[in-house]
């Protein structure tokens, strides 16, 4: 514990000396979070200067080893970073798909080369991925994909389409699964491919969502060619990394009903939008609805950290994503209808001269998605209930 202290006095002595003040100040939307990649244009100098200065640390992936770019940190070490960035209300300095998705499964599965070319380039920021899983036709039942990449010897040829890919249009590569073998069950077949989104053939469209924005696209093969090199995992074995990284995209989603210090705390949006009356929020009900929610996102929260340190020591349960899948994404929704509630008429607006530009209804449609993507809640619900209560399902 001593120790830890220590590391605590260190890591908060650092954070405040080398995080600049714009970056501890609550993000006012998507232009303000920082993905990275060859096409990134930073939104300040600030973010620039805050990104590098974490990489060189190791700190946009404190946990990773330090030849792969990471910080070497123990999970305990890891923690104390996140509650002194949480207190300070430190921006995230990368939000990265190679980060909370392709970067466990490549220290999983991925062979020396592999990690000592991709896994320093996600820690910098300096690649930015996209997700290749879903099809038109094989949503939850991701194992029927039918995108196929035939084996042409020293490298595969891709033919198909993937569909809601997020940020597709802005991604530099892709981790993408294809079927390599139609004959054998479908699960058996799918292989674990990475290549360059530049690459010929590799063409996007993007899908527009009743929030009037999008970050999805379809993304189309035609005849592209990927070196052997970038299988990762065994040939028709790929169903193994998908199923880890589904974890991983799981608690990644799941994560959107953690309320941070990135973001403004739901009782300051709504005493900004009715009101106090003698210290206190101004309506009852929503007060009492607010703080209902407050007890619920600190219980997700410790929810959440205990899962983390479990399931790095290997003790959870692996279907335990799907449980924090499940109520985080639901919490997110509760929060997006307590802003709207808060606001009142004004949150229904949404195009204006005001600064919010339709921000909190946007927001809200936005979150109704939050419990399709990456696996339905049904879905979430049936796996929690067969692999983690026992219970028979049909």
């Amino acid at each position: 514990m001593a120790d830890l202290e220590s590391v605590r006095k260190e890591t908060r002595a650092w954070l405040e000396e080398n995080c600049p003040p714009e970056m501890c100040t609550p993000l006012r939307g998507e232009e303000d979070v920082c993905w990275g990649g060859r096409k990134w244009k930073f939104s300040s100098d600030a973010q620039r200067v805050w990104l590098e200065r974490m990489a060189a640390r190791g700190w946009t992936v404190p946990e990773w080893p330090r030849e792969y770019g990471g910080g070497g940190l123990s999970r305990e070490e890891a923690k104390v970073l996140r509650e002194e960035m949480r207190k300070l209300g430190c921006r995230s300095p990368l939000d990265s798909f190679g980060i909370w998705m392709l970067g466990p499964a490549l220290l999983r599965y991925g062979n020396a080369d592999q990690k000592g070319e991709h896994l320093p380039k996600i820690a910098r920021g300096e690649i930015r991925w996209c997700q290749g899983y879903s099809e038109p036709g094989s949503g939850s039942d991701l194992a029927s994909l039918q995108t196929r990449a035939e084996d042409k010897g020293d490298h595969f040829l891709v033919n198909g389409s993937k569909i809601w890919t997020s940020y597709a249009n802005k991604a530099d590569w892709i981790f993408c699964l294809v079927r390599t073998d139609p004959k054998v069950p479908k699960h058996q077949g799918i292989s674990f491919l990475l290549f360059d989104m530049e690459s010929p053939g590799v063409s996007t469209a993007p899908i527009t969502l009743i929030s009037g924005s999008s970050p999805f696209c379809q993304t189309f093969f035609e005849d592209v060619l990927v070196p052997k090199a970038n299988l990762v995992g065994e040939m028709n074995k790929g169903w193994e990394v998908a199923k880890l990284l589904l974890a991983h995209e799981r608690d990644t989603i799941g994560g959107t009903g953690l309320s941070t210090g990135e973001t403004r705390p739901l009782r300051q949006i709504a005493a900004e939008a009715i009101g106090l009356e003698n210290g206190v929020l101004a309506d009852t009900n929503l007060r009492l609805q607010i703080a209902l929610f407050e007890i619920d996102a600190k219980a997700f929260r410790l929810t959440n950290d205990r899962v983390s340190d479990l399931m790095k020591q290997g003790k959870a349960n692996p279907a335990v994503s799907s449980l924090l899948k499940y109520y985080g994404t639901e919490l997110n929704k509760r929060r997006q209808e307590l802003i709207m509630s808060a606001g009142g008429l004004d949150a229904l607006e949404w195009e204006g001269e005001s600064s919010h530009e339709g921000r909190a209804a946007r927001a809200w449609l936005r979150s109704k998605g939050n419990s399709i993507e990456g696996g339905t809640s049904e879905v979430q619900l049936n796996v929690i209930a067969k692999r983690l209560l026992n219970l028979p399902v049909e």
